[in-house]
Parts: C-alpha cells; sequence; structure tokens
C-alpha cells in the first residue's frame, strides 16, 4: 500500500513546470480570447442541457484543451499556454452553467417565475461566477502547493496539454484510449446498445439490498488517478448509504413509510427512491461538518497563502528584487478583496429585484432586513463552500464534484434562518402561496453560493492544470472571468429555449407537451423540494443529524491516523462524496483505484529483475496509465458534449438509438445484451488500463 501511495504521489507531483517560469510565451492573445469566449457559451449550453435532462455535468476543460488545439494548431504561432488559456475560460463557462441549471429552475418549478428573465439569472450567474473565481485565488499555493491534493482531471488536463504539445507515443496512447472511450460512450449514450449502468437488488426481511454500478469508462479513469486511499474512501460512503442506510431505514421505518416513498416501486427503484427521499441527507449531514472542518484545516495555509501574496504586492510595488517567479505570481490580493466586495452591491439589487414583498406578506423593515441578512449570508457563505468545492475538486474531480450537495446545506440553513425570522410574521402553515414566495428566497440565495462554489472547484482544477504545464496564475484568473462573464450573458436565453421546448420538472410553458421528454432537472427540483419543505415541513432532520455524526466520527478516525503516520488516511469529504451520490457513481471510481494499486503490485513484484531500472521503468509505467486514465476521460467527455449537439437540434436523447424493433429482437433479449455488452466492455477497459500501467516496457 505505500508502495503505492509514493507511485501515485510521484504521478501527481510537478517540481517543475512544462514552460519553465524564466521563459515567456504568449498567453492572452486574441485567438485565444476568441476562441475561449465562443467555446465558454457553446460548451455552457451542451452541459446546461446534459444537466437537466440526465443531472450530470461533463467537465469541459478536457475537451476544451483538445479543440482549441485543433484550431489553434492552424495559425502559424500557438503554444501550449495559448491552449490552456482557452481551456481555462471555456471550463469556466461550463462550470458556471452547473451553478445555474442546479438551483434557478427550481423557481420555475416552484412556479415562482413564468420563465427564464435574462437580467436576473445574469446577475446571480455573474455575481456568483466572479466571487467563486475571487475566494480561491488566495486558495491556489494551499490546495495545490502545499496539500498535494491529486486533482485528476487537472493532471489529466495538464497531461493532455503536454501531449499535444509533444506528439509522439504519448499521444498516441492517449488518442488510442480516446477514441475507445468515445466509441463505447456512443455505443452507449448515443445507440443505445450498451447499457450506461448495471443495477440488481435482493428482498429480505422487509428490507432491500441493493447494488449498482456505472459503466462509464471516464469514471474508471478518475479513479485510476485519485488512487486506491481516495477510491476506496467514496466506496466506503456509498457502502454506508446503500448497503446499511437504505435496508436499516426500510425496516425501521415500516412497510406503510416505505410505500409512501417508494409509491409501488420494487427492487432497485424501491431503494433509489428511499436514498432518493432520505438517505442522501446523510451526506448532505456529513458534506455541512465535513465543510466547516474543511475550512477550518485550510485556515493556516490560506493565511499563508494571502500573506505571501500580500508580500509580493509589496515587492513589486518597491521595486524589490526577489518577487515571485512568473509561475506563482497570482492576482493582487488588494484587487481579490476589492472585487469581491464589489460584488454586495449586485447581489443587493438582483435581490431586491426578484425577492416579492407583497408575496412573502412581510412589513418593509424585515423585507430590508431580510434582503440584506441574504446578501450577507451569500457572501460568507460563498466564500465556504467556494472551498470546500475547490478541496473536492482535488479529492475526486470537478465532474464528481457534489456541488449540488454543498448547496442543498446551503439552502437548508438559509431556509431555516428565514423561517426563524419571517416566522414572526407569517404563518407558512396555513399561507402555502407566502411558503413558496420564502421558499423561492432561499433558492435565490442558494443560486449565488452554487456558481460560487461550481466555479470554486473547477477554478482549481484549471490552475492545476496550469501549473504542470507552466502558465501565469493571474492571466489564467482573468480569463476565468472572462469565461464566467460569456456565459453568464448568454445562460438566460440558453435556459428559455430548453424550457420553450421541453419543459422543466413537470412543469411546462404550454398545454399539450409531451411529458416524456421533458427535462427532469434532477438537483433542481431537489432544490425546491428541500426549500418548500422546510417552510411547509416533513424534511427527514433525523438523517441530517445521523451525517453530521458520522462526519465527526470519520474525522476523529482521520486524526488517530494521522498521529499513528498511517499511510492510508480518512478525509472526511471524500466519504461524504460517496454518501451524497449515487452508488453507481462509487463503484467504478472503486474499480479505477483497484487498477492503479495492482498495477503499481505488479510493477514492484518486479523490482528484483529489474534492478538499478527500476525507478525509471516505475516512472514511465506511471505516466503511461496517467495517459491512458486521462484518454478514458477525455474520449468520454468529447463524445458527451458532440452528442448534446443533435440531442439539442432534435428535442430527444433517441436520435440515434436503435431499439429491439430496428435490430429485430425481442425487448428481453435486446435488454440482456446491452447489459452484456456494456459489462464486457468496461471489464475489457478496466484490464486494458492495467496492463498499459503495468507494463515495464514501451
Amino acid at each position: 500500500m505505500a508502495q503505492t501511495d509514493r507511485r501515485a504521489q510521484d504521478t501527481n507531483a510537478v517540481d517543475e513546470p512544462y514552460v519553465p517560469a524564466a521563459r515567456r510565451l504568449p498567453e492572452i492573445t486574441l485567438k485565444a480570447l476568441l476562441l475561449a469566449v465562443v467555446l465558454a457559451v457553446v460548451l455552457a449550453g451542451a452541459n446546461a442541457y446534459l444537466g437537466l435532462k440526465v443531472g450530470l455535468t461533463v467537465s469541459a476543460s478536457i475537451p476544451a484543451a483538445v479543440i482549441s488545439m485543433a484550431i489553434l494548431r492552424f495559425f502559424r504561432e500557438s503554444n501550449i499556454l495559448e491552449n490552456n488559456i482557452v481551456q481555462t475560460a471555456a471550463s469556466s463557462g461550463e462550470a458556471l452553467a452547473a451553478g445555474v441549471i442546479f438551483t434557478l429552475p427550481a423557481l420555475v418549478i416552484l412556479r415562482y417565475w413564468q420563465g427564464f428573465e435574462w437580467l436576473p439569472v445574469m446577475a446571480v450567474a455573474i455575481t456568483g461566477g466572479i466571487l467563486g473565481v475571487m475566494f480561491t485565488i488566495p486558495l491556489r499555493r494551499a490546495l495545490i502547493l502545499q496539500t498535494r491534493l491529486k486533482f485528476p482531471e487537472g493532471v489529466a488536463t495538464g497531461e493532455v496539454l503536454k501531449v499535444g504539445a509533444e506528439g509522439g507515443r504519448g499521444a498516441k496512447t492517449l488518442a488510442l484510449a480516446a477514441g475507445a472511450a468515445a466509441v463505447f460512450k456512443l455505443c452507449q449514450t448515443g445507440f443505445g446498445v450498451a447499457a450506461s449502468a448495471v443495477s440488481g437488488a435482493v428482498a429480505a426481511g422487509g428490507a432491500i439490498f441493493a447494488v449498482g454500478s456505472g459503466l462509464a469508462v471516464a469514471l474508471l479513469g478518475v479513479g485510476y488517478i485519485v488512487g486506491l486511499n481516495i477510491a476506496v474512501l467514496v466506496f466506503m460512503g456509498g457502502a454506508i448509504s446503500w448497503f446499511i442506510g437504505i435496508p436499516l431505514y426500510m425496516v425501521l421505518a415500516g412497510p406503510d413509510q416505505v410505500q409512501t416513498i417508494t409509491q409501488g416501486a420494487a427492487g432497485y427503484e424501491a431503494a433509489l427512491a428511499v436514498w432518493s427521499e432520505r438517505i442522501r441527507y446523510l451526506g448532505v449531514g456529513a458534506m455541512a461538518v465535513g465543510g466547516v472542518w474543511a475550512l477550518v484545516s485550510l485556515a493556516g495555509p490560506v493565511r499563508d497563502g494571502v500573506r505571501s501574496s500580500v508580500d509580493a504586492m509589496r515587492r513589486a510595488r518597491s521595486g524589490e528584487e526577489g518577487g515571485l517567479a512568473r509561475t506563482e505570481q497570482d492576482t493582487p490580493i488588494n484587487f481579490v478583496l476589492y472585487g469581491a466586495l464589489a460584488m454586495v452591491v449586485p447581489i443587493f439589487l438582483v435581490f431586491l429585484f426578484v425577492v416579492d414583498q407583497d408575496a412573502l406578506g412581510i412589513s418593509g423593515g424585515l423585507y430590508f432586513g431580510t434582503i440584506i441578512f441574504g446578501v450577507v449570508f451569500a457572501f460568507l457563505a460563498g466564500f465556504l463552500f467556494s472551498s470546500v468545492a475547490a478541496y473536492m475538486a482535488g479529492l475526486v474531480g470537478s465532474s464528481n464534484n457534489p456541488v449540488s450537495g454543498v448547496t442543498i446545506a446551503t439552502i437548508l440553513a438559509i431556509s431555516l434562518i428565514l423561517l426563524g425570522l419571517l416566522g414572526t410574521q407569517v404563518d407558512f402553515g396555513v399561507d402555502a402561496g407566502r411558503a413558496t414566495s420564502a421558499a423561492a428566497t432561499a433558492i435565490l440565495v442558494g443560486g449565488v453560493v452554487c456558481c460560487a462554489a461550481a466555479i470554486g472547484g473547477d477554478n482549481l482544477q484549471d490552475l492545476k492544470a496550469g501549473h504542470i504545464v507552466g502558465s501565469t496564475p493571474f492571466k489564467q484568473q482573468i480569463m476565468q472571468i472572462v469565461g464566467v462573464v460569456a456565459a453568464a450573458l448568454a445562460i438566460a436565453p440558453i435556459l428559455s429555449v430548453l424550457y420553450q421546448a421541453y419543459g422543466l420538472g413537470g412543469v411546462f410553458p404550454r398545454e399539450g407537451m409531451d411529458p416524456a421528454e421533458a427535462l427532469t432537472a434532477p438537483q433542481a427540483t431537489l432544490m425546491a423540494s428541500v426549500s418548500e419543505g422546510v417552510f411547509a415541513g416533513g424534511l427527514p432532520w433525523g438523517m441530517f443529524g445521523i451525517g453530521c455524526a458520522l462526519a465527526a466520527a470519520i474525522i476523529v478516525a482521520d486524526r488517530v491516523l494521522e498521529a499513528r503516520e498511517s499511510g492510508f488516511r480518512m478525509p472526511v469529504l471524500a466519504v461524504a462524496v460517496g454518501l451524497y451520490l449515487p452508488i453507481e457513481l462509487s463503484v467504478p471510481i472503486f474499480v479505477g483505484g483497484i487498477v492503479a494499486a495492482l498495477a503499481g503490485r505488479a510493477l514492484s513484484s518486479r523490482r528484483a529483475a529489474l534492478g538499478d531500472d527500476f525507478d525509471q521503468v516505475n516512472l514511465r509505467a506511471a505516466r503511461r496509465g496517467l495517459l491512458f486514465a486521462s484518454g478514458l476521460i477525455t474520449g468520454e467527455a468529447l463524445m458527451g458534449i458532440l452528442l448534446a449537439i443533435p440531442f439539442a437540434a432534435a428535442q430527444t436523447t433517441d436520435v440515434f438509438a436503435l431499439g429491439p424493433e430496428v435490430l429485430g429482437l425481442g425487448e428481453g433479449v435486446f435488454g440482456v445484451l446491452v447489459n452484456a455488452l456494456g459489462v464486457a466492455a468496461f471489464i475489457f477497459f478496466a484490464l486494458w488500463l492495467y496492463r498499459v500501467a503495468s507494463a515495464a516496457r514501451g
């Protein structure tokens, strides 16, 4: 285990950037700026559709890097830092889209909004996004240089950029993996001839024991990059929820309560309903405690980072020598502070514009007090959860970062506080309209925080890639704001088009629309249920409390492991991620971690035979495995975004589907073949990754 951990650390450590600090290349050029803006808008639109349709978004860092390399190659002069600048802005636009679609559609689902007006949507997105950029700038040194988190997708993006600049055998490894993963994704999501997930369940004694596994090879690659330790913790969280929490709840709650939740569903679907309605709140509680603990743990490194930035600014003003190297120059801390504080005014104005005093039925004094409190809460919670999301991106990557989980914690907190404040003048139990207005107020605050958190996680991932290739941090931070602004200006029209075309979460703009084609907006639906549930009653507070207690126990266990200098650690947020995410996402990450450990062990067994060449062979094999895993992430992400274009144009995800009638098969036979092909292909990719990562030659 110790050998595996050292190998993973060597794989992800970047002591010297690809482009040395002493070398200066053009970064923010006109062509890079224009391409970045276009990609930010396009990828934001594609991810908005995917997120509203299936509840998952795809990190755009790697696809944007690949697209940038393909386009800028046509220019006589381009370089790796330009490509990194493009992907930085483009992925910020995609991340902002996630922050918006997880929250603001809840206002339509609550029927508080009748559509998506450009000004309030843009204002929430741009203020929350810029706060996310500003809040995470002081975290760069703390999380990337000091804590040595893995940032799997940031590492993958950096390797993709390096391979694009170098070409050669590494490029072939990455391209082969990416091509195979893209074809598999096309067969899964496009043609529908390979399963994207498999599941099963067994009923015993009034309880259901269910398990499922996603068959996404991108998650396999993420598991390989994060390594066995984090993969085990994520799976442990899923196992607690699914193998203990769901069966135990079903036994203790009784058949009547379970029937109310499952609505007649059986087997795995029944377990999924119980998890969605009750057990996932274990993860919400664990994230709340884990988030506070992460912020406390990061206080020292963040303080040191701020001091370093202030010192660098002082030296630059006084003309002293010995300033920071180009690759360590962040945006000056005074700009960060003033920029964050400047967002208070537009946040106040948008809250004033959207929150309806008459609908709430409260006095003018309480109304303005509520608005001011909402602004302060959004500002403070934005900082907290931007930090938490940045930390979690370092653990499990941006695509698997449960931003919606920390947003739920935000909405729970602000809803409870608003219930205490507004309940002095309003009886929400007898006035559903006012309960809806109060819930909408909480959603609005949550929207700012969610945008900040989504950007926070994505930005640290991009800064990790920049650290690998040798970019200038403050130039990346400028482009992060560019990406936020571009996506914020476009996101409201995108949401309006999608709402008019499909409907959202059971709410339709006109009669006669097909409910089967509606965008389910699962996160926004959950946000609406949580916020309204606080005012109307019925939330599972017991589960939230148990999750808090679990997190506290895990923190204590991790401190014990730290005192014993154990090679295995238990960062609480990794377990909280597993508690909150569906187990289908935890299993492939776990498999990827196992592959990484087995590959490291296979190489270690050859130490005696390789002799003095062992260290070099080990590093080459680690790089091949990293490139292959990065290729898996790249291929699936690219194909997922490419498929969104025809899906949106045809207004259906079945545009390429090859159903049983097309192939001349019965439903039962077709289903068996689809599952068999999906499982077999996933196993094949796992074995392929192991072979590439454990080969002693090449």
